[in-house]
């Protein structure tokens, strides 16, 4: 399929709805005899196996939610009786094939929350059909999670949320206390122009708009929402309008993010839920806010994008991977029901046809209209997408899942300079310890690599024109780059091999081996880099460093990714690393790399590209007075100060 021809109206929800429907079909042959758990073929998760099936049924339970909920309860293939026998079933503390409870495992919070919304959002066709004594067992497993101390500073506080909601309104057990401070929570991850992080830390990803954004746009359509926030000392009205603004923003760089293919960034922690990403689209619907038409393409788009590719493979399934069954992908929390969180992505379906994101005419995504240059502030991010090729680059210089200071690893996920929605992070056992793509380094004499987490970011804005150019962007007097400088203390780290993966860094224990300053002026396909090496003057005897180097993208087929020196008095030594299913795209990826050796004082700098066709020449740099002027090849100028 081409990327416009998804029909509006009930075509286009028809076959979005096929979609889904393939999906449940494709799991339900996994169902013990109960119904309860779902037990997707594969290796058992970090958590176990009567984590996977519960997983199983939650997740998919919200697909299924969403059929019935956009159908007004029509349920040709009897979904509302085979999910409520699983309820009753797996609330049955009895029976064999019964639930992992809150209180046994954390994980399965998360899966609360997917049940109390689905039984909340299909309340007339399952809840209100169960018998008396499947609704009790039903409170009373949901019920644990009241007044629980264990729930994570972070989006689980939107489970606990959503739960205690759905138990209020049902007369189960509700502690105004929690959602007062879950609320409170929530409100502490708020970050500017619409964003939030995922905690305290810089932790920026997908989370923000599939669980940050989606609940809150989701809650004040549950029963009883506004008695439950009146009753946590909340205004449930002034909030959703808080939120909604909020979310609106956010859907600005949101949408810039999406590639022209429907491809969402490859960055962050749980990837394996894929279409997933389409969720913040889906909340603008039901927040009302936001263009319908360009919403409704957005998350369409997306879950496109991986149909093309093969997903779910012939069986039906999601499995741990992208395009394609790929297991390093997962985290330790990641099982074989957990891609089925990607139900958030089809939450569309939820609407009835009637709904304006389905009648709307559609409308083009930012990529599809011209190149796009932006900053998000919260995360540190230069966003920039080219038209020709449709690919979405973001310059990283502000998310690291740390805090200022953390002498953690580097996270590949999150840590490296550059994310895209074309390439993926090296993910090999290697680039958690020695970062390679999209990295700034020091190298000893053994030719470990430095780390960067908990580095400072100093700036971040858009330069306007040095002086007029003969164009009409710079006539409108547009941004001709995106400047962001970041210093990091960096650090070699033994690693801690018995630490979890959750996605960020891996601790151990860090040795100082210099200030590294890094400057990038974006444009278009181009960044150039520039890159200072000094000493900690709090550090005065660091261990020695004997080398400096600069990775670019991480490319596959049908890319191009070059890393080509502007600037130093001593030429690098420049070369390539090829490598064999490091991502969890097809084909082998190649890294270009530049290297200096010894580490140079002063300033170096190179040209970083990507794209899908080569470069038309390349930047050219000047130093002068503590300013950089890159002359680009287009022969646009942008100058920026140094620190």
């Amino acid at each position: 399929m081409t990327r416009h021809d998804l029909p509006t109206g009930p075509e286009a929800r028809t076959r979005l709805a096929a979609y889904a429907d393939r999906l449940l079909e494709g799991a339900r042959p996994y169902a013990s005899p109960s119904g309860s758990l779902i037990t997707l073929p594969g290796r058992p998760g970090g958590y176990g196996t009567a984590v996977d099936g519960l997983e199983g049924f939650a997740r998919t339970f919200l697909l299924a939610g969403f059929r019935l909920a956009g159908e007004d309860g029509a349920d040709p293939t009897g979904l509302a009786e085979r999910y409520a026998a699983g309820l009753a079933a797996g609330t049955d503390s009895t029976h064999p094939e019964r639930w992992t409870r809150p209180e046994e495992h954390a994980q399965a919070k998360v899966e609360a929350a997917s049940l109390a919304l689905i039984l909340d959002m299909t309340r007339p066709w399952i809840w209100d059909r169960l018998s008396p004594d499947v609704q009790e067992r039903t409170v009373e497993y949901l019920g644990s999670v009241v007044g629980d101390p264990g729930y994570p500073d972070n989006n689980w506080v939107w489970f606990r949320i959503v739960v205690e909601t759905f138990l209020r309104s049902v007369g189960g057990p509700f502690s105004a206390d929690d959602v007062a401070r879950d609320l409170a929570a929530h409100d502490r991850f708020r970050r500017p122009d619409g964003w939030f992080a995922d905690g305290p830390e810089r932790s920026f990803d997908h989370y923000t708009g599939w669980a940050l954004h989606l609940y809150p746009a989701l809650w004040p359509h549950m029963s009883g929402a506004a008695e439950a926030a009146a009753a946590a000392g909340d205004d449930l009205s002034l909030r959703s309008a808080a939120d909604r603004e909020h979310l609106a923003r956010y859907l600005d760089d949101a949408l810039a993010l999406v590639g022209a293919d429907g491809a969402p960034l490859v960055q962050g922690r749980s990837l394996t839920y894929r279409f997933a990403a389409a969720a913040p689209f889906w909340a603008g619907a039901y927040a009302g806010v936001g263009r319908p038409g360009q919403l409704r393409e957005a998350a369409t788009r997306i879950v496109r994008h991986f149909a093309d590719h093969g997903v779910p493979g012939p069986d039906g399934l999601l499995t741990l991977g992208w395009h394609h069954p790929w297991r390093p992908i997962a985290q330790r929390y990641s099982g074989t029901g957990s891609p089925y969180w990607a139900s958030k992505g089809l939450l569309g379906l939820a609407l009835p046809a009637s709904h304006e994101v389905w009648t709307a005419a559609p409308e083009p995504l930012p990529v599809d209209v011209g190149d796009v240059l932006a900053i998000a502030k919260a995360p540190g991010w230069a966003i920039s997408a080219t038209h020709d090729d449709g690919v979405v680059r973001v310059i990283n210089h502000g998310t690291d899942h740390a805090v200022p200071g953390a002498d953690g690893g580097d996270s590949p996920l999150y840590a490296r300079f550059g994310y895209s929605t074309a390439t993926s992070p090296l993910l090999d056992a290697e680039a958690w310890s020695s970062p390679l793509d999209q990295s700034v380094v020091l190298l000893d004499a053994a030719g470990r690599a430095t780390h960067r987490t908990g580095f400072e970011l100093s700036h971040a804005s858009l330069v306007e024109p040095v002086e007029p150019v003969e164009n009409e962007t710079s006539a409108t007097g547009a941004p001709t780059a995106a400047v962001l400088a970041s210093t990091a203390d960096a650090h070699w780290i033994e690693v801690d091999p018995t630490a979890p993966d959750h996605g960020s860094g891996r601790p151990g224990t860090s040795t100082p081996a210099g200030r590294i300053t890094t400057v990038s002026l974006v444009r278009g396909a181009w960044e150039v880099r520039l890159v200072r090496v000094s000493a900690q003057p709090e550090i005065p005897e660091p261990a020695e460093a004997t080398a400096l180097r600069i990775g670019g993208w991480a490319a596959g087929p049908g890319l191009v990714s070059t890393v080509v020196p502007l600037l130093g008095d001593v030429a690098p030594v420049r070369g390539e690393t090829t490598l064999d299913d490091a991502t969890p795209l097809a084909g082998p990826t190649t890294t270009p790399w530049s290297r200096y050796a010894p580490v140079p004082d002063g300033w170096v700098a190179v040209g970083i590209y990507l794209a899908r066709t080569p470069a038309l020449g390349q930047p050219r740099l000047e130093l002068t007075a503590g300013q950089a002027a890159v002359t680009w090849p287009d022969g646009k100028q942008t100058t920026a100060n140094l620190p």
